[in-house]
């Protein structure tokens, strides 16, 4: 979805907040980035094949090498709901394995010996996010590691023409639904719920003109937004805490149906 950003808003700076693990995915090269060869813990994968709806220690110890490899699964509480899903998706996708909700040897191998995101921008500054159109996943990058990898749902490309009450009147809105490509920075943001011209944005965080980066209930595995990024809601909620502003987004790719 799209906003029309006001003329002038007041954007106070996030008190940066570090994730609470460790993620050495990746180690800055002077101003690139490259994978790390080592530096996570030895994990063993329990092996038992989890579905959502599923339970128990072995999703428990799924959530947690998620979350250690920068991954959101929500909390660490042993319950396949939804959130876990979408990280295991955005796992599967950096590891090249076709989405699916299924987590069985092929993807708790990957667990034991993960690839780290491809990098799309190598002489990239330290800070950044990169948004692969191609994969529909987000990285931020803070300080050259790969801090979070997150599932997102980008803009469908089907062209729009909807009517919606906008300053009180009925109001017609076109456009292409894309998520062009190209070097931006985070501009404005809201806290909470923001209503555009399009539907509910949770916690946007803008980056080219009415695009943002932003939490949405529905973010499913294939672009259908009107341009915007959807996030998880669990991302969406901890992303403002991460992400600056002026810092750049650089958006790659194109999704191939």
């Amino acid at each position: 979805m799209a906003a029309t950003a006001p003329v002038s808003v007041p954007v106070s700076a996030p008190v940066r907040m570090e994730p609470t693990r460790v993620t050495p995915v990746a180690v800055t090269t002077g101003t690139g980035v490259r994978a790390a060869a080592a530096g996570f813990a030895p994990f063993t994968a329990p092996g038992r094949t989890l579905k959502p709806g599923s339970r128990g220690t072995e999703v428990k110890a799924l959530q947690a090498r998620l979350k250690e490899l920068g991954y959101v699964p929500g909390p660490l509480d042993g319950q396949y709901g939804g959130t876990t899903q979408m990280a295991v998706w955005a796992f599967q996708k950096v590891q090249g394995i076709t989405p699916t909700s299924t987590v069985a040897s092929r993807t708790w191998r990957a667990l034991e010996n993960p690839k780290a995101p491809k990098v799309l921008v190598p002489r990239g500054k330290p800070d950044r996010v990169e948004v692969n159109l191609a994969k529909q996943i987000m990285v931020l990058y803070s300080g050259g590691e790969a801090k979070l990898i997150s599932h997102v749902s980008s803009g469908s490309g089907i062209p729009y023409t909807e009517y919606a009450m906008w300053n009180g009147k009925r109001t017609k809105f076109t456009g292409s639904a894309r998520t062009p490509t190209g070097d931006y920075k985070t501009t404005w943001r809201r806290s909470g719920w923001h209503r555009s011209y399009l539907g509910q944005l949770y916690n946007p965080i803008f980056f080219n003109g009415g695009i943002a980066l932003h939490g949405a209930l529905s973010v499913p595995l294939y672009p259908a937004s009107h341009g915007c990024v959807r996030l998880p809601m669990k991302v969406a909620e901890i992303l403002p805490g991460m992400l600056g502003t002026g810092v750049p987004v650089h958006v790659r790719g194109k999704f191939v149906r």
